[in-house]
């Protein structure tokens, strides 16, 4: 079961996202951007007082450190399928768009399908065995073995009181902090397939937010004028 477990969360998450998407797509977006916002405040928040606390009264919170680099990554694994979805993802487009239409979109094409590649081979890597590779990891396999051993963090506690009345382990589980992996992996594969199919349909040109040739050429429209 614990190795099925992060599989049931992903597809868990992205079965919601694709229901809820197709009932109030803004009232989706709105989530993921108010998600982001909330960890970028609470880093922004926590950092701050910790620095009041260090240099103006000498203490501060052993775990703020664990606490901002985790929040980090859920915000970096979480916000990466909000700007592919959304096309904000940097890249270089002016040697594509010298092609034909329908080069252009296969190529376009291929980037999606890269991405979604990508996400799979980092939520588990063992598939790859089909092409003659001899690997086995991934955020999979990696978030089952915390689940398993149940490795606390080295300073996030939880409050003497939760200890107490919830009967909770001193220190915050790993598996907890890591969840972001199969539900961040996951979304990002799920908007690279969602991506594919508007680029096949002429919705969506890139995957990417890069216009390089046509800022260049917006740029110096003048230059041979002067």
């Amino acid at each position: 079961m614990n190795t099925y477990l992060p599989y049931l969360i992903m597809g868990a998450v992205i079965v919601a996202f694709y229901v809820a998407e197709r009932r109030s797509p803004q009232m989706v977006t709105r989530f993921e951007e108010n998600v982001l916002a909330v960890i970028l405040a609470l880093i922004t928040i926590v950092s701050f007082v910790q620095v009041i606390a260090r240099y103006g009264f000498n203490s501060g919170w052993t775990g703020a450190l664990e606490f901002t680099r985790i929040l980090f990554a859920w915000m970096i694994l979480f916000g990466m399928s909000y700007g592919l979805k959304q096309g904000m993802h940097l890249g270089v487009d002016a040697l594509l768009r010298l092609f034909p239409k329908r080069v252009f979109r296969f190529f376009a094409i291929f980037g999606a399908v890269c991405a979604f590649l990508y996400a799979a081979i980092l939520i588990e890597s063992a598939w790859l065995g089909i092409f003659g590779a001899n690997t086995r990891g991934g955020a999979m396999v990696y978030w089952s073995k915390m689940y398993q051993i149940g490795i606390g963090l080295d300073d996030l506690r939880y409050p003497e009181w939760m200890q107490d009345n919830l009967g909770v382990k001193e220190r915050v589980q790993r598996w907890i902090a890591y969840l972001i992996l199969p539900i961040g992996l996951g979304l990002f594969g799920f908007r690279a397939l969602q991506a594919i199919g508007a680029i096949w349909r002429g919705d969506r040109e890139l995957i990417i937010a890069g216009h390089e040739a046509e800022d260049l050429v917006a740029e110096n429209r003048n230059v041979l004028k002067d």
